[in-house]
């Protein structure tokens, strides 16, 4: 067997993005650990199904629109914010917008991209203690390295 230098860390980074403070620095952390392997970093935001269908009336079926509308804006301002940061450190960074489950989303790109790793913030809520947060859950999928930032 025969080691070959710089092949031996991921190519591939998923990093699941929320907008909160812990996925800003698992972000942070996947950048630097893309650079430091040269490897490509795709970084996943997951909204919550907004169902029209289930809508009760017009007022309701108008709301739901308007928070599609919310979600999209905020994935597109994402979109432009994690651009010009792959810009500027130089690392190839691809932005995805899915709606869904997260944890189903993130497996489902993570196995798309062939992801070599997994990076996701620790959840805040309190909750999850009882429930599980979606890094548990990642990890138990026990498909990738995962890796959760404080």
């Amino acid at each position: 067997m025969q080691f070959e230098l710089g092949t031996d860390g991921p190519t591939s980074i998923l990093v699941g993005a929320d907008g909160s403070d812990t996925s800003a620095r698992a972000g942070w952390y996947a950048a630097g650990l893309a650079r430091r392997q040269n490897a490509k970093v795709t970084v996943v935001y997951v909204s919550p199904m907004v169902s029209l269908s289930t809508s009760l009336g017009a007022a309701s079926g108008t709301a739901a629109t308007i928070r599609r509308e919310e979600f999209d804006l905020i994935a597109e301002d994402m979109r432009h914010r994690i651009a010009s940061f792959a810009d500027e450190i130089g690392v190839e960074i691809d932005f995805v917008h899915a709606w869904g489950d997260p944890f189903t989303e993130l497996r489902r790109i993570a196995d798309e991209i062939r992801a070599d790793a997994v990076v996701v913030g620790a959840s805040a809520q309190a909750g999850h203690r009882f429930v599980g947060s979606l890094a548990v859950r990642l990890v138990k999928a026990a498909r990738w390295p995962v890796t959760v930032v404080p």
